[in-house]
Parts: structure tokens; C-alpha cells; sequence
């Protein structure tokens, strides 16, 4: 999905279009799509900015009569210091208050959207392009903490180019993303990549800053599946260690939501999270250990998971 208010949106629906094999375009009330002559994917344009774009996979399966298993959200990437990037993340709102309330970004506060389930495939395939024609000398190679909107029903993931209009508007950088795309989605004639089947571990990363360099390290040395990331900003401890039964704070609320949002993509799966433990204080990871106890989700550190 593309959105006409956004430069790097527009890019790389563009430069998917002039890669593949598309049927002629037809017009909705909800956007303008294109169908692939091959494989079950379509391509949807909207008008309206994505993030604030609501249950779109709903209209837009009434409209078409095609069902919606997954969103690929295209995106520019916007970053307080500029850094150009290349970067995906799942969709969400953890660790906001008051839960409820629309996000300044579109979402709902404590809703998260489950992950796609290609969110680790996608990184490393565009990571391998990106690096293979040096693209990783100029552009931050990386992938993000959840956050913000729209409110879906279907996995998502959004992909996206930084910071600024140069970036945005960089033939090269939504050449990378659409190649990656189409690979992951088998639109090459190839088998496509990060489609679940039902077995596999699945990491859940926990506590960092947005950009999530402890976690992204594991992904990019390993083959496994990934589900939400949330950094540390999202998970926020009332007490000190001083306390009888949990702490107070949003923490049990957003590891809560990251877990069952995660299982609802990758049914099935082996669920763990992936601690970045220097974030914690003692008291703190004591509390997250015993709830994922309860919850039955094991904590791993890197040579567990390497």
C-alpha cells in the first residue's frame, strides 16, 4: 500500500510497477490497484496518508473480494537528526497512555497490530542488496521499534526511506526496497521468502533505544523469525525495587501486548524474547522474567539463539 501524500511511498510503488508484471489498473473508491499477473498480490494506492488509514484492509477486501493476509506499507522514513535510512518496522502503539486514545501518529494507544511474518526476511534480503552495491556507506541499514498507526486487521509491516526529500525521492534506494519486496513475495518466478509455515523460533525484542541495535545484531546473524521490537520508552517502571507484587508502570501492559500480538502472526511458533539487558536495572528484569514465566516464554541470550 502507497499513499499519493507521501514522496518515498509513491517511489517505490513506482518502481514496483516498472518491475513486475501488473495488470491495468482499476479504480475504487478507497484507491487505485493493480493486480500481479502471477502471484496472488495487488498493489493499493490511496489518497489519504497511510497512518491514518483504518481498517483500509477491510474496505479494501469488501471492494475488491479479495482477502487481506498481509500488509507491506510503504513509507517515508522522517528522523529528528536526518540520517539517511532504510528501515521496517511492525505498527503499534506500546507503552502510551491513556490506552484508548488516537495516537498523534494515527494507531490507538496499547493497540498493536500483528507483525508480517516477512519482517526478518525483508531486512536481511534488503540488507544483503543494500550492502552488496555499497549502499550501507551512505544509508543507515536498519529496523525499528514499534510504533505508530493505522489500526489494521492484518499483518503488517512498514517499509520505508529516510529522512529527507533527497532520500525520499532516491531512485537507487526504492530500487533496493522493490527488488527486496519482490523477492520476498516471489514476484521473480522465484519461491517466495518469510511465508509461515506453522514451526520455527520467533524472537520478541525487549527494551533499547527505537533503533534497536541489539536486537537488529541477532536478526542479522541468524535465520529466525521476528515479531514486535519495543524499546524501552514503551516499557516504563512506577516503582523501585522495593515493591510485594509487580511494579507499577506500562511495562506489563506493552511485553503483554508485544506477546500476544507476535503468537497471533506466527501460530504455532516458538516464542522467545530476546532481553537487551543493559536497558534493565535487576529489579526490572526480575519482574519481566516472572512474567514471562507465567506467560511461558522463555528469555534468551545471544549465544542461546546464534
Amino acid at each position: 500500500m502507497a499513499s499519493e501524500e507521501d514522496v518515498a511511498s509513491l517511489n517505490i510503488f513506482d518502481t514496483l510497477l516498472k518491475q513486475g508484471v501488473w495488470g491495468p489498473r482499476e479504480n475504487f473508491s478507497h484507491g487505485q490497484v493493480y493486480t500481479h499477473r502471477h502471484k496472488d498480490v495487488q498493489l493499493l494506492k490511496i489518497k489519504e496518508l497511510h497512518i491514518f488509514a483504518d481498517n483500509i484492509d477491510l474496505e479494501h477486501s469488501r471492494l475488491t473480494n479479495k482477502p487481506v493476509h498481509e500488509i507491506l506499507v510503504l513509507s517515508r522514513h522522517i528522523s529528528s537528526t536526518n540520517t539517511p535510512a532504510l528501515t521496517l518496522h511492525a505498527i503499534g502503539i506500546p507503552g502510551e497512555l491513556p490506552y484508548g486514545d488516537v495516537g498523534k501518529s494515527g494507531g490507538i494507544k496499547g493497540t498493536l497490530i500483528p507483525p508480517c511474518t516477512r519482517f526478518s526476511a525483508l531486512y536481511r534480503i534488503m540488507s544483503s542488496k543494500a550492502r552488496k552495491i555499497g549502499l550501507n556507506n551512505y544509508y543507515d541499514i536498519t529496523m525499528e521499534a514499534t510504533h505508530h498507526g493505522p489500526i489494521l486487521n492484518s499483518p503488517t509491516i512498514y517499509i520505508e526511506i529516510g529522512s529527507t526529500e533527497r532520500e525520499w525521492s532516491d531512485p537507487i534506494a526504492a530500487e533496493i526496497w522493490a527488488e527486496s519486496i519482490s523477492e520476498c513475495l516471489g514476484l521473480t518466478g522465484e519461491d517466495e521468502l518469510g511465508k509461515w509455515g506453522g514451526a520455527g523460533k520467533v524472537m520478541i525484542g525487549i527494551g533499547g533505544g527505537h533503533y534497536v541495535p541489539r536486537h537488529k545484531d541477532i536478526i542479522s546473524n541468524s535465520d529466525i523469525w521476528l515479531g514486535h521490537l519495543i524499546a524501552s520508552y514503551a516499557i516504563s517502571f512506577d516503582m523501585n525495587e522495593n515493591f510485594d507484587s509487580y511494579p507499577q508502570g506500562t511495562w506489563r501492559h506493552s511485553i503483554i501486548s508485544a506477546v500476544e500480538s507476535t503468537i497471533a502472526s506466527f501460530p504455532g511458533g516458538d516464542i522467545f524474547v530476546h532481553l537487551d539487558r543493559k536497558s534493565f536495572k535487576g529489579w526490572q528484569r526480575d519482574a519481566i522474567q516472572k512474567l514471562l514465566n507465567e506467560k511461558n516464554i522463555p528469555i534468551l541470550r545471544k549465544k542461546e539463539i546464534i
